[in-house]
């Protein structure tokens, strides 16, 4: 049994903690590769249960969105009810909600179980987030326990390829979902004894309204933007969409009239939590929408087998887990955001390349462009999480988790839901005026619906018609890509020149460093000595920090 006490974290973190981050690098990495799998079984469970492209869409995003649109709540219930208790309670839904998903039997079940995912999911990254944040108080600990865990979220996108093909081969679409299923059932035996209990002793209320406002916003705005995208303008999509977007606003003002909101507004207003919260959307936005596509391109176009794919996208995992574990050694020489611009201009280099994609010679540059992007990507998001979880006082550190892992899933679920919209409507444009003629109109409905149906029915078409249709599909979805990659380079391009313009500028004593010399350049409020050579606090370096970090924070209850 546990028992709060009055609690100071140590200085330095010692074998237990650092036992316990490789715990809670378990839901960092089954997030990701929950969603690499998936992206890897869209031809099987295309084949299988036969989804349209809409219902396709709703199956590889409704769990990306479902968790951006509850992590905040799930922050502010941990700091609530304690953030090893949620993260044990949400480990328990995983697992069972990953064993629906395997065993579904149809695109509307399908959906729903990743939907039980989504819900689950939300409860584990703000969870383990935060207790990072309070487990190692010392700055430069810190920033290297956020740089392992931001490697390990990476490296399930380096295993999932791997061991999802080799499932594949061998077994059906669903037997991927199962890879979380031990990996919960071990977190939920460890986690007790090595994780320590952690809440806000003064939570305050939270406000239903405000859950109700935000769920309800993100949902209609993002079933607005992907109906628009793929099946053109209509009223329902356009209703929905100004619907949501006008939620959102009203959202926003409450927050702003709350004196427990679910999102303290003024952190939106320091400039540096805000232009690294939005570089990291941009980032992950245009990762997530282009490997998307490129799974599908590596299968489909050039041919390859599930676990050929895997192996393909090799040089992208590598090259992410090696940018997130360089990013705080290259802070020894150079500030966050000159290492964040120097990223993200190796990842404009990675999209160029994949612009030079073509039908017959894509998979050499594909896995170049894979190995730059990723590698470009991985700074911005390891440097980014590191200088907002730094900047929140202990107590609030579930809440601040929380809007940056609804960045983290925001930014991939927009990036699948808009990328992957458009891409799907040039394939659907193009391959529409290539059709050969005598086509049965059945089968020419479903090779405009996506590429997997495209290849499935041209395997069951006779002789020339067949190899005529597979040809064209081939040739649609190439365009596709082509699009997209052209619009990630030109997104990352603006997004280098904004982080350069808007936090290049900064006097490096601004506390927000994203812990040059291995710090996250702050005591958070902790009330912890910082590490000798490390910045000053948030409280003293920047006047134009807003109020609240400037308050002293009551010592959190800790349980064993």
């Amino acid at each position: 049994m546990s028992q709060d006490a009055t609690f100071s974290p140590p200085e330095r973190a010692g074998k237990r903690e650092w036992t316990a981050l490789a715990v809670l690098a378990l839901p960092a990495l089954l997030i990701t590769l929950d969603n690499t799998v998936l992206h890897l079984a869209v031809p099987h469970l295309s084949a299988s249960i036969d989804p349209s492209g809409l219902q396709l869409l709703w199956i590889v995003d409704i769990y990306s969105f479902l968790i951006a649109g509850l992590l905040i709540i799930a922050g502010t219930l941990g700091d609530r009810v304690g953030r090893r208790r949620l993260l044990l309670i949400g480990a328990a839904g995983f697992g069972l909600a990953s064993l629906l998903t395997a065993f579904s039997s149809s695109a509307e079940m399908l959906i729903v179980s990743r939907a039980l995912l989504g819900v689950a999911g939300a409860t584990l990254m703000p969870s383990s987030m935060s207790l990072i944040r309070n487990m190692f108080a010392d700055p430069r600990q810190r920033s290297v326990a956020f740089s392992v865990w931001i490697a390990c979220f990476l490296v399930g996108g380096a295993i999932g390829p791997m061991v999802g093909g080799v499932m594949l081969e061998h077994f059906w679409w669903g037997s991927v979902f199962l890879l979380s299923v031990p990996a919960m059932v071990l977190l939920l035996i460890v986690g007790p004894v090595l994780l320590p209990e952690y809440r806000d002793p003064n939570p305050g209320r939270i406000d239903p309204a405000s859950v109700l406002l935000l769920v309800v916003s993100l949902l209609a705005t993002v079933y607005g933007l992907k109906v628009l995208a793929g099946d053109g303008v209509e009223a329902l999509p356009v209703v929905l969409l100004v619907a949501g977007l006008g939620l959102a606003v009203v959202f926003a003002l409450r927050q702003g009239r709350l004196s427990h909101p679910l999102l303290e507004p003024g952190l939106f207003r320091e400039r540096t939590f805000a232009v690294s919260l939005g570089a990291m959307a941009l980032a992950l936005f245009v990762m997530s929408g282009s490997q998307f596509f490129i799974a599908q391109y590596l299968q489909m176009v050039v041919g390859l087998s599930p676990l050929e794919t895997g192996l393909s996208s090799l040089p992208g995992s590598i090259g992410g887990v090696m940018g997130a574990l360089m990013a705080p050694l290259a802070l020894r020489w150079m500030r966050s955001a000159y290492v964040m611009t120097t990223g993200l201009a190796i990842a404009v280099v990675g999209f160029v390349v994949l612009t030079q994609v073509e039908t017959e010679n894509g998979l050499i540059p594909v896995m170049i462009a894979l190995g730059l992007l990723n590698f470009g990507v991985a700074p911005t998001i390891a440097l980014g999480t590191d200088m907002m979880i730094a900047s929140a006082p202990p107590a609030k550190a579930g809440a601040v988790s929380a809007i940056s892992e609804t960045c983290h899933e925001l930014g991939l679920g927009m990036g699948i839901a808009i990328l992957g919209s458009v891409g799907t409507a040039v394939y659907r444009t193009e391959v529409s005026d290539t059709l050969p003629a005598g086509l049965p109109a059945d089968a020419a409905s479903r090779v405009r619906d996506t590429i997997g149906s495209a290849v499935y029915e041209a395997g069951r078409l006779p002789g020339e018609l067949g190899t005529a249709v597979r040809d064209a599909a081939r040739v649609a979805f190439t365009d596709g890509l082509l699009y997209v990659s052209v619009i990630c380079t030109v997104l990352t391009l603006l997004t280098v020149l904004t982080v350069a313009f808007l936090l290049g500028p900064l006097p490096k004593g601004d506390g927000h460093d994203g812990g040059a010399e291995g710090g996250g350049g702050a005591d958070g409020g902790d009330g912890t000595a910082e590490a000798p050579g490390s910045h000053e606090s948030l409280e003293t370096a920047d006047p134009r920090m807003p109020d609240y970090h400037r308050q002293a924070t009551a010592p959190e209850d800790r349980g064993h």
